[in-house]
């Protein structure tokens, strides 16, 4: 019995491994969203499409410019300067298609507009 660990560190070890269980769990549980987005046709549609910055800019001005400023710098939503930074491009897509996060309307491009966004996006 003197090479057993006292009962509070056999505790405190087994919470610890349960919690990396946990975080382990987590990550394969978002990595499993990300594969799935990812495999949309929709989105395989996009990503398979260069796009057009200058016709993305046009489609923001009309589309997007009215809440996150003419030079994307923010207004009443955030900006979006070096977005490409924060976001992956399956995030970026999701955001604008889904629309779940309030007050941001959902927008449904075609996959080239899509595209042409994305490369717009990502110029800035």
């Amino acid at each position: 019995m003197d090479n057993q660990l006292p009962t509070n560190e056999r505790l405190i070890q087994r919470i610890a491994l349960m919690l990396l269980a946990l975080c382990f769990a987590a990550f394969l549980a978002v990595l499993g969203v990300y594969q799935f987005r990812a495999s949309s046709p929709y989105m395989q549609d996009v990503l398979a499409i260069k796009g057009d910055s200058v016709q993305g800019h046009a489609i923001f001005l009309m589309n997007c410019a009215g809440c996150h400023g003419t030079e994307a710098a923010g207004r009443v939503g955030p900006s979006l300067r070096e977005i490409s930074n924060r976001k992956s491009k399956v995030s970026m897509i999701h955001q604008v298609i889904s629309g779940q996060t309030p007050p941001m309307p959902q927008f449904q491009p075609s996959p080239q507009e899509m595209a042409d966004l994305l490369s717009y996006l990502e110029s800035l």
